[in-house]
């Protein structure tokens, strides 16, 4: 059993029941349990199918460096980067208006 945490965003009402019957929902969109591999993969794999236009990312432990590793899919405005073994995070540049 993994502790992990899954955040998702205008994702339909369906994705957010199927992560309820596994987890706790301490805030709007966030959800969080200690899972098995297969269950997480299998909740990762519905999440992904389902989600329509939203978007999703996961954080669970792992033995690396960090201590966990992450997942995402469907937000364009954020990258995840492998820099030799870490991960990082890469927005992409907010336009200015002005």
């Amino acid at each position: 059993m993994t502790l992990t945490v899954i955040a998702v965003e205008r994702v339909p009402a369906g994705v957010r029941g199927d992560l309820t019957r596994w987890m706790l929902q301490p805030a709007t969109g966030v959800f969080v349990g200690d899972l098995s591999a297969e269950v997480r993969a299998r909740l990762w794999e519905r999440i992904c199918t389902y989600r329509r236009t939203g978007a999703c990312v996961m954080v669970s432990a792992a033995r690396n460096e960090q201590g966990f590793e992450l997942r995402q899919h469907g937000d364009r405005s954020v990258e995840l980067i492998d820099l030799d073994g870490f991960a990082a995070i890469r927005r992409a540049p907010v336009e200015d208006g002005g």
